[in-house]
């Protein structure tokens, strides 16, 4: 199960940790995951940790990601010195440890709309664009003014520039430690640091729009046990028609005209989406909502009225949480969910002159994918911002290609592969971007067009990949269907470490997959590592001589599914149709 395979990871991390640092209490600058006004959680039992001798003891310790940060990168680096970003304060940037975390997180940059650190958003974070130029051009996303940092001396390190992504997108915290999708502390091996045990990292909530300006779509939070996956759904009564000026509403007052979105979600998301049902105020009581309950706030866990919106003292009212993908088979019979083409909400891509339609009123449907890899219950929270327009000149039409998603399957454990397949594209195209979706073995994925080999896109970046925006669109008119094929291909690593050994924490295992996947293992995980074994029950055949049981027969092929422990290959696109 995952619970007790993230949680078997989870202790098995910590120690070499907690000997470094002789018990040191975790950070407390994050805001705490749960509270008095927080949704319930339901803890698993808590299985017997396995006791493993401590690996190879890291060059320091520190009490937080942050501080290991602060100290390897900024100060060894010499980005502290005085004429640096030191007393200097060169660009603005006061890079000493008094001043520096209130000086890069969420703060405005010089040169450029994106702020310094962005928490969640690697792209938008200005100062990983600007280190990135220096280490590997190939990810940045944006363009920097002046020069790459540092400005002298050598570039950061591809493995300190990791350790870098790895906090923006673990919501940058102050104090604390983050962890990460396999259930380890990747910074803490990246920097060779000692860190506390990983902690929830709470976001800062987003503001909302001005009233002029759109609304937010906050999900009602839930809880997440310790050491969790979890796919869910549950409902939403929402109506929006007395909030919204009447110059963005259609004539009928059903629909808002948007244009561009803002998302927020804490560090631990894998994926959020909101569908619209199609059903109105008159079904809330439909027997397969169940009973609706306040999500937080002073009333939670209280039974409520999802039509009144003070039923739950400012707090937000929902439907009973049910475990489902993708929202399928969700509420009544006849409704829209995740799956059901064009129920997902739409709020087009922000660019002048593109509008998308979002109901102003009715039930909508949360599906929250995320996962707890601490060993603490944390509550989970998204942010959903909109905005308003009233140029309705184009659409944005999206497309995928989902005719090859399990590619991948079947990948044997310790080794690498690279798969590629072809999208043709219609003729006659204004192609507006590019983007792809894999889960956490997809360590590259590129598109490059058959006729010529340009490359396209080239993306590292599974749980954040980037996006290729083409303005003015791009148009493939030709006749010649090869030069309207894009040839995409990804790279899966199922447990190959950097110097090319087998790397047991990042291998697909039996173990650690969740309740809504499975494998059987072929190869040692522990032990003998690498070497083949016959399923879960042949642990014997991994001990490093007979009778150690020290063997762990553990490690599987990859398998394609929904979960994130599991595989998908997909090219996604976006392009302009002229509204007539």
């Amino acid at each position: 199960m995952v619970v007790e395979g993230i949680a078997r990871r989870i202790a098995r991390s910590l120690l070499p940790a907690l000997l470094c640092l002789g018990l040191a209490a975790c950070g407390s600058d994050p805001t705490p995951a749960t509270s008095a006004s927080s949704p319930p959680v339901v803890t698993p039992p808590e299985p017997e940790p396995e006791p493993e001798p401590p690996s190879e003891e890291c060059g320091e310790s520190f009490g937080g990601t942050y501080d290991a940060i602060q100290s390897v990168i900024f100060e060894r680096r010499g980005c502290t010195a005085d004429a640096c970003h030191g007393s200097g304060m060169a660009g603005g940037l006061d890079l000493r440890a008094d001043a520096s975390f209130d000086a890069l997180v969420r703060a405005d940059s010089v040169g450029s709309e994106l702020r310094r650190v962005e928490p969640t958003k690697v792209k938008e974070s200005y100062l990983y664009q600007k280190l990135a130029a220096a280490t590997d051009p190939s990810l940045v996303t944006t363009t920097i003014a002046g020069s790459p940092m540092p400005f002298s001396g050598a570039p950061l390190s591809p493995e300190e520039l990791e350790a870098l992504r790895l906090w923006i997108e673990g919501a940058a915290p102050r104090e604390g430690s983050i962890g990460d999708e396999f259930g380890g502390n990747r910074v803490a091996e990246l920097l060779d640091a000692c860190l506390p045990p990983p902690d929830p990292v709470v976001i800062e909530p987003l503001a909302p729009p001005a009233s002029d300006d759109g609304f937010q779509m906050a999900m009602p939070p839930h809880a997440i046990a310790a050491a969790t996956e979890v796919e869910i759904c549950y409902a939403e009564y929402v109506d929006l028609r007395d909030e919204v000026p009447a110059r963005f509403l259609s004539p009928d007052g059903n629909l808002i005209y948007v244009n561009g979105q803002k998302v927020l979600a804490d560090p631990n998301t894998h994926h959020n989406t909101l569908s619209y049902s199609g059903f109105g105020a008159e079904m809330v009581d439909a027997p397969e909502f169940g009973r609706w309950e306040c999500a937080d706030g002073p009333r939670v866990g209280e039974e409520c009225d999802p039509l009144d919106a003070g039923s739950c003292a400012g707090a937000q009212c929902r439907s009973e949480i049910k475990n489902s993908v993708a929202c399928i088979g969700f509420g009544p019979s006849g409704g829209g969910n995740g799956a059901t083409p064009g129920s997902r909400v739409r709020t087009s891509n922000g660019r002048p002159g593109f509008f998308a339609e979002f109901p102003s009123h009715g039930i909508f449907y949360w599906n929250s994918h995320a996962f707890n890899l601490t060993p603490t219950d944390l509550v989970h929270h998204q942010y959903y911002n909109v905005y308003f327009t009233d140029d309705l000149r184009f659409r944005e039409v999206g497309f995928q290609d989902t005719s090859r998603i399990g590619i991948a399957a079947g990948t044997p454990p310790f080794t690498k592969a690279e798969y590629c397949h072809e999208y043709v594209l219609p003729e006659g195209i204004q192609l507006i971007r590019l983007n792809s979706h894999t889960h956490k073995r997809g360590e590259r994925f590129t598109m490059e067009l058959k006729s010529t080999g340009e490359l396209l896109y080239d993306n590292p970046f599974w749980d954040d990949p980037i996006e290729v925006t083409y303005d003015p669109p791009r148009v493939f008119d030709s006749p010649d269907v090869e030069d309207r094929t894009i040839v995409y291909c990804a790279v899966y690593n199922n447990g190959v470490a950097p110097d090319g050994s087998p790397d047991p924490a990042s291998v697909t295992r039996k173990s650690f997959k969740p309740d809504r996947t499975d494998c059987r293992p072929v190869a040692c995980a522990e032990g003998r590592i690498g070497e083949p074994c016959n399923g879960a029950n042949d642990h014997a055949a991994c001990d490093t001589s007979p009778g150690t049981g020290d063997g762990m027969c553990d490690a599987c092929p990859i398998t394609a599914g929904l979960t994130s422990d599991d595989e998908m290959f997909i090219i996604l696109g976006g392009e302009l149709e002229v509204v007539e």
